[in-house]
């Protein structure tokens, strides 16, 4: 009995004593770095209004649906942040036909000039997570005929707006070139007023 107790004292000091290294002090610590290094992406990336209200994340995808706009990545949650990730389906999951199937007639009814076959797959299929703020600048250019139309913008400033907004590989090697949607649509909006 007298033995238990002598190992249940450091048992327990050790316990306390990593509580408060790994459940307070790190935390604490990597918070005050993050905050000090680079506040804006440790509180998410927010991106802000010009009255200073928080209308996204640059981090998390939106739905545009208006003609006038550009459209993002397909999200089979809604791009709710609250729960990332989308089912795993396979390509011959009829649940997954079924989805791309719509997208490519949700396609073809808002873009009738322009030919499924020059579509990026990117507008038609989820993300993995779901929650792709970024298409690919061909999915962006696809979309130029219809924003022209519907805003009278010309269709060089509209693609002019995108070379802006492109951002290559990260390192030059990693990932592919990429556009987020909400800040392009966001510089789109001061075109439009």
């Amino acid at each position: 009995m007298e033995e238990k107790q002598s190992i249940m004292g450091p048992i327990i000091r050790m316990s306390l004593f990593l509580m408060v290294i790994c459940g307070i002090i790190y935390p604490v610590a990597v918070t005050g770095i993050a905050q000090t290094i680079s506040p804006a992406k440790a509180n998410g990336s927010l991106v802000y209004d010009e009255n200073k209200n928080v209308i996204g994340s640059e981090l998390i995808g939106q739905s545009f649906s208006a003609d006038s706009y550009f459209h993002g990545r397909i999200s089979s949650i809604d791009n709710n942040g609250a729960g990332s990730g989308s089912t795993n389906y396979a390509p011959s999951n009829e649940d997954m036909m079924k989805r791309t199937l719509d997208s490519i007639e949700e396609w073809k009814k808002n873009n009738p000039e322009t030919p499924i076959s020059e579509v990026p797959n990117d507008l038609l299929t989820n993300s993995g997570s779901g929650l792709d703020p970024h298409i690919s600048p061909g999915a962006a250019y696809v979309q130029v005929k219809r924003i022209s139309e519907a805003t009278g913008i010309d269709q060089s400033k509209l693609e002019n707006l995108i070379k802006q907004h492109a951002h290559g590989r990260e390192l030059g090697l990693f990932g592919e070139e990429r556009v987020n949607v909400l800040q392009l649509n966001l510089d789109l909006k001061k075109l439009l007023n």
